[in-house]
């Protein structure tokens, strides 16, 4: 039995209610006067008492919390349904042949997140460094660029060199079949959600780059085939663990600078976010084929994309095509091993010209702040460290460019890779950054191209 029944079924439970449900808060028994809401610690036991001194909130999402008086989140609530006996599963069938068969997993309803933890950051806690007196750190376990710039899609001056690839009324789960394929060949279509646009038609020339062989997208026959002979069905169960429940998860990633660099850690923010990334997916389509589910709650048996083992080898020659908004990676020999969807400057911070080298690679990195070599974001005029996780403004792994202040880099938004711009620098996916970076050593030449 997991813990978080066994903590329910412990004695007597004091359930804290909204505001206006106070006077029903008390111990009640499980089998009759079974309470609405509990509050679930970031360890995943059930708050049996109010600590004295503690405050309600609301998370970016809209669950409340209680907080301490520092403004650390110590409880998240939950329905206490999720964490008490419920009546047998009903079993259905999926009828879809690329999804699979599999449970629904009774009556229950969407629930982004478990328990979280993490800070409310305020202003007494930043650490602002004096920026004359500082010097600039050189640390590997860190970056210093120009991070993510969130805006809108903008035309790039050159434009696709390919066609556009017209689908014939594909279905979703078959265009799902065809962005898993081209995942598991090592030409990312990027975060995989149903959909047909530039990430999938950019991997599907590359592909045939790569193999010297023509892909016909139309042919989800023949993609599936290929597909059960190379790990089986695009989509799989999963069954989410404790560990997957429990997090740790922050509460919010602020906008403001200073508030990140008061954070311990920029995790995931939920079971959600953290899923579709181990998982290559959108976070919103992970949610989209697991109506019902309730991704809090460990047990609970959900789909997600099957993806495959990542791409080994060694990385020799780096080009960043910024026309196409994507990276090819090649061997010693001029093989293609992998190629990426990618965010590569933009207007008005460009990206290099010409050939760069990899200096160092960092898995997990933090991020210096430093607006006197990088910009200036609000009112932060002084050096922040700001701590690792992939919501950082270089996600999870930091390939320094010999050309100072530059990388490749992962992102804390997968799902605008190749639709947004960059500050200069060349911005993947986490998963995709990670998998280049094990391919990569200091020395591998990255050249530029228009």
């Amino acid at each position: 039995m997991n813990r978080f029944l066994k903590s329910a079924l412990h004695g007597a439970i004091i359930v804290v209610g909204f505001a206006a449900a106070a006077p029903d808060a008390g111990a009640q028994q499980f089998y009759n006067r079974r309470p609405s809401v509990v509050f679930v610690t970031p360890e995943g036991e059930i708050l049996d008492y109010v600590p004295a001194g503690t405050g309600y909130a609301r998370d970016r999402r809209g669950n409340r919390v209680l907080i301490d008086p520092y403004g650390n989140i110590i409880a998240t609530e939950a329905r206490a349904r999720n964490y008490f006996p419920r009546p047998p599963v009903r079993e259905a069938e999926s009828n879809d042949p690329y999804y699979g068969n599999g449970d629904v997993y009774g009556d229950t309803r969407y629930a982004e997140r478990g328990a979280v933890t993490g800070s409310i950051p305020r202003d007494a806690s930043i650490d602002r460094q004096p920026l004359d007196d500082q010097p600039y750190p050189q640390s590997g376990d860190y970056a210093s660029i120009e991070p993510d710039q969130q805006n809108p899609e903008i035309t790039q001056p050159k434009p696709q060199a390919e066609p556009v690839i017209t689908l014939k009324n594909k279905s979703k789960s078959e265009i799902v079949a065809l962005q898993v394929f081209l995942d598991r060949a090592g030409v990312s279509p990027g975060a995989i959600d149903g959909h047909m646009g530039s990430n999938v038609t950019k991997a599907i020339y590359a592909y045939q780059e790569m193999t010297g062989e023509t892909l016909d997208p139309n042919n989800t026959d023949a993609i599936l085939e290929q597909l059960r002979m190379s790990g089986g069905l695009p989509l799989v169960s999963y069954t989410i663990t404790q560990s997957d429940a429990a997090g740790p998860y922050v509460a919010e990633i602020p906008e403001d600078y200073a508030h990140k660099a008061a954070l311990s850690s920029l995790a995931f923010t939920s079971t959600t976010e953290a899923l579709a990334e181990r998982f290559h997916m959108d976070e919103g389509f992970l949610k989209e084929i697991n109506p019902g589910a309730d991704f809090t709650l460990p047990g609970t048996v959900i789909k997600v994309v099957n993806p495959g083992e990542a791409k080994t080898g060694a990385v020799a020659r780096i080009i960043a095509d910024k026309g196409k908004k994507q990276v090819f990676a090649y061997d010693a020999s001029g093989g293609l091993i992998a190629a990426y969807p990618a965010s590569i400057g933009s207007t008005d911070t460009p990206s290099p010209s010409g050939t760069v080298t990899v200096e160092r690679v960092a898995f997990n990195p933090g991020y210096t702040y430093n607006p006197k070599i990088n910009f200036q974001q609000g009112a932060n005029d002084k050096i922040l460290n700001i701590p690792p996780g992939p919501n950082g403004p270089v996600g999870t792994v930091w390939m320094a460019l010999s050309k100072p202040t530059y990388g490749i880099h992962g992102t804390p938004e997968p799902s605008k890779i190749g639709r947004t711009q960059s500050h200069g620098c060349i911005r993947l996916t986490n998963w995709d950054a990670t998998e280049l970076a094990k391919m990569v050593k200091p020395g591998v030449t990255v050249e530029f191209v228009d």
